[in-house]
């Protein structure tokens, strides 16, 4: 790969993560805030990333594997999103805002897969090359967040009050615009679908759904779907508890999050290694539960280090989780059916099991909410216990007796 097209695919992975975290991480807050959204309209909002997520793949399989260039169709899904960012910008009621946000999550989801396939049609090994280009999209994030809150100032109390919030829907959608332009100059990513086209069973993993024959497989499918649930409580919850207990520079405090998703990564293939999969995903659902104890006791004053651990642990909380699981996933799939079973583990949680927790999410807030006041103490004591819970039926239950041959495929 020539230097030209490396930096081309950094500063793909750059915008491309730049625009999610510009508006993402802050969501809560503006609903809550400028659109005066109750918690069940909050976490119908979110959602939408799980509509995105579900309808993806047909976009990605039916449409763009088929006819077009993927670099052509990132391009005009990010110009078409500058347009609806625009009118979610301009949005002044959450029944205005749902379908801007709803049609923004359907054509963004897709581009997930996209910048990938334009990332790997350009590598000769992948394995080797890819994560050098993606660094790139966390850095994207984590600038977003730390200009929100250290450069503009959108998430000060004052900026919140004043409903600058808003103006994080305006930037992302510039650099929507800028990403969609750009797109047209990255090299050419041609269909690869063979004549025979696409199949919807191939599109939704319906064949690796065999595995689930496994009883070990079948068990970390079910606590994947039900760890999504309290995962859903922090990224929808997450940054509105920041602001509403006045902690100074949310969003660029969240970016510690990011920073340490990086960070972690590299332990992965270690502990993997020397301790297996099953103790590896259970420090990652024990992790979930640590964190909403230390969110539920916190506070913004003298324990605001509980805070501060509880945001740095999304390490360990994503990576152990969720790549330790693509990992193990891969060493179960065998070859033919490797992509499909990525494919409906990815379904099962950004899908249904997220679906799930932005709305148990947005009916427990509204539960623990009267006026202006939320009892945020409870609202993170229940996902704490619902992790807990799925901890202990992982432990009892899943018998990891494939150890030795996931290290092997993992060396």
């Amino acid at each position: 790969m020539n230097s030209t097209t490396r930096f081309k695919l950094s500063f793909m992975m750059f915008l491309e993560f730049f625009i999610w975290g510009a508006w993402f991480v802050t969501l809560g807050t503006f609903l809550a805030n400028n659109l005066k959204a109750s918690g069940s309209e909050t976490g119908a909002v979110f959602s939408t990333q799980s509509w995105g997520a579900i309808i993806a793949p047909f976009i990605v399989g039916l449409i763009a594997d088929r006819y077009f260039n993927a670099e052509r169709i990132l391009g005009v899904l990010h110009i078409v999103g500058a347009i609806l960012m625009y009118q979610m910008y301009n949005a002044t009621d959450v029944s205005v805002f749902y379908p801007y946000v709803l049609g923004y999550m359907i054509l963004f989801m897709p581009t997930l897969a996209l910048v990938n396939s334009v990332s790997f049609n350009q590598m000769k090994d992948p394995e080797k090359e890819f994560a050098n280009i993606r660094v790139f999209g966390t850095i994207g994030w984590i600038i977003a967040g730390l200009l929100i809150s250290f450069v503009f100032h959108w998430d000060s109390p004052e900026g919140i009050q004043s409903g600058l919030l808003k103006n994080t829907f305006l930037m992302a959608g510039i650099v929507s615009l800028v990403l969609g332009l750009f797109s047209f100059t990255l090299p050419a990513t041609p269909p690869k679908v063979s004549e025979g086209g696409v199949k919807v069973k191939d599109i939704l993993g319906l064949d690796a759904l065999k595995l689930l024959k496994d009883k070990n497989f079948a068990i970390f499918f079910i606590s994947s779907i039900l760890i999504c649930i309290p995962l859903a409580f922090y990224y929808q919850n997450a940054g509105l508890f920041l602001a509403d207990i006045k902690v100074s520079n949310p969003t660029g405090k969240m970016a510690i999050g990011q920073v340490s998703e990086a960070l972690f990564l590299l332990a992965i293939p270690v502990f993997f290694s020397k301790y297996g999969f099953k103790k590896t995903i259970l420090v990652g659902m024990l992790a979930w539960a640590l964190r909403y104890v230390l969110f539920a006791y916190g506070n913004a004053d003298n324990l605001s280090f509980m805070l501060i651990i509880g945001i740095a642990l999304h390490g360990v909380c994503y990576d152990f989780f969720f790549v330790s699981g693509q990992i193990y996933t891969n060493s179960k799939a065998g070859e033919q059916v490797k992509s499909a079973a990525q494919g409906i583990i990815t379904l099962a949680t950004y899908g249904v099991g997220m679906l799930i927790g932005f709305m148990v999410a947005g009916q427990i807030t509204d539960m623990y909410k009267s006026g202006d006041m939320t009892d945020w103490k409870m609202v993170w004591i229940i996902p704490a216990g619902i992790a807990a819970v799925v901890f202990l039926l992982f432990a009892l239950l899943f018998n990891d007796k494939t150890k030795s041959e996931v290290e092997a495929k993992t060396a």
